[in-house]
């Protein structure tokens, strides 16, 4: 039994795009495990309501940590490295 693969007229853009993406989805990866192997977290500020009588208003300043480890930057670097060396491999 023979398989029978369809190629259409644009298969070979339709491969080149993809590869592309591959390349690009690498890059972003190796950029964002740098970024969060460096940066391990942010803060953000909300204003919240404590009193409001009248005229009268008191306001708290609530701080959100949001934090990560470093070990997630660095997976998803190695993650990034192997898509991109899979995308050479396969070029």
């Amino acid at each position: 039994m023979k398989l029978i693969i369809p190629m259409g007229p644009h298969w070979y853009i339709n491969f080149k795009l993809r590869i592309m993406k591959t390349k690009t989805t690498g890059i972003i990866l190796i950029a964002l495990g740098i970024v969060m192997m460096i940066y391990t977290g942010f803060n953000y500020i909300t204003t919240k309501k404590v009193v409001d009588i009248g005229s009268i208003q008191v306001n708290q300043k609530v701080d959100h940590p949001v934090q990560w480890s470093p070990i997630v930057g660095a997976i998803l670097l190695v993650a990034g490295i192997i898509v991109i060396a899979s995308y050479r491999k396969s070029t």
